[in-house]
């Protein structure tokens, strides 16, 4: 026998009263505190290394190096080539516009330099007492 739409199930959740919804996805509720995922916190580095030249000290022509700058500087600078300030893995830049304004920051590429950099969110949450490290693809 179907009952009607919407026919709310009651649930307790932490020992909070909750109601779910019956529907062909869920037929059933759920019994005991529910699963969930968390949501990816997007990291946010403020500050980076931009590549830059300079003169040769000992001859002519010119040799790169990398200088911290904030990202918001950076993009003012006109700079392009960014890599993380703590483990030199490849960042990718983020532009957002928000009500207060251009919040500009860069973000790692590559998980697995996140996991293991300092600066990096998967790092910081992390429980099982890893040691930081260079990334294992550099930019140099």
């Amino acid at each position: 026998m179907r009952t009607s739409w919407p026919a709310a199930a009651e649930t307790a959740v932490n020992g909070v009263e909750s109601y779910q919804h019956h529907s062909r996805h869920n037929p059933r509720p759920t019994k005991g505190p529910m699963a969930t995922k968390l949501a990816a916190m997007p990291e946010k580095l403020y500050s980076c290394e931009v590549k830059r030249r300079r003169v040769r000290a000992n001859g002519p022509g010119y040799e790169p190096f990398w200088k911290v700058k904030s990202v918001q500087e950076a993009l003012v600078d006109g700079d392009t080539e960014f890599r993380c300030m703590s483990c030199h893995g490849a960042v990718k830049l983020s532009k957002r516009n928000t009500d207060a304004g251009l919040v500009a920051h860069v973000q790692h590429k590559l998980r697995t330099d996140s996991e293991y950099c300092t600066s990096g969110h998967f790092f910081s949450e992390a429980t099982d007492g890893r040691e930081p490290r260079i990334s294992a693809t550099p930019v140099h």
